[in-house]
């Protein structure tokens, strides 16, 4: 989806953003909107964002639009350009490589603390979730699924104390999201990572936190692999 200045694309324009917002400080609301559209696809890589057209679409001034702009810049989801000015970010082999050597170190992290400390409830969730999962493995229902990979995910970020590293994962996160859906539809994907976690937790349930960030590291290292592959043939950078 692509949006153009002026009054051109005027309808389109209407699905990108919900239009939605609940008194919040308008800048936090356009920054919100700009990065559920971009995390969502709704704005693709190599997208302008020009601030006239932005701020006519969400009915608000340029101000907002701008700083909006310049914190998405800050957490790599929109880039400036001498010639095309603010575009939203693709990813080359090497962001994504990068992306995930991030991510191998915070949620080895918080696989290290789920198998030390995780409390008795969270450890029956997520064997709840892993069981669910695995039903759901070789058919029924993807999107299903998908919500429950995502919120295995997010049990073992909830781990996390420190809350500096709670805001790296949620930068991190975004952009996870964001590629996976740039590169959905792997084949064995889905049925991979629910052999994988399951591995995960039977660590976490052993209460072995140097397996547990082993069976960490290769369920991490085995997307990266899969994403790599499917970016080469399907290049996610404009």
């Amino acid at each position: 989806m692509t949006v153009r200045a002026g009054g051109e694309d005027r309808t389109q324009l209407g699905s990108v953003f919900s239009g939605r917002h609940d008194r919040r400080k308008v800048t936090d609301w356009v920054y919100e909107e700009l990065k559920a559209a971009i995390v969502d696809l709704r704005l693709a890589p190599g997208d302008p964002l020009r601030e006239a057209a932005l701020a006519e679409q969400l009915g608000v001034s340029k101000t907002p639009i701008r700083e909006a702009l310049t914190r998405l810049e800050q957490e790599g989801l929109v880039e400036t350009t001498s010639f095309k000015g603010a575009v939203v970010t693709g990813y080359s082999r090497q962001d994504l490589a990068e992306i995930y050597e991030l991510r191998e170190l915070l949620e080895n992290a918080a696989v290290r603390a789920a198998a030390e400390s995780m409390s008795d409830d969270g450890r029956a969730r997520l064997a709840s979730i892993a069981a669910e999962s695995r039903a759901l493995r070789d058919g029924g229902d993807p999107a299903r699924l998908a919500s429950l990979l995502f919120e295995f995910d997010e049990m073992l970020y909830d781990q996390m104390a420190n809350r500096r590293i709670r805001s790296l994962i949620g930068n991190l996160h975004a952009h996870l999201t964001r590629v996976g859906r740039l590169t959905e539809e792997i084949p064995g994907r889905p049925a991979a990572s629910v052999d994988e976690h399951d591995r995960i937790v039977e660590a976490i349930e052993a209460r072995d936190p140097a397996r547990a960030e082993e069976m960490m590291r290769a369920h991490i290292r085995s997307v990266r692999d899969d994403q790599l592959a499917a970016l080469g043939r399907s290049p996610a950078r404009p």
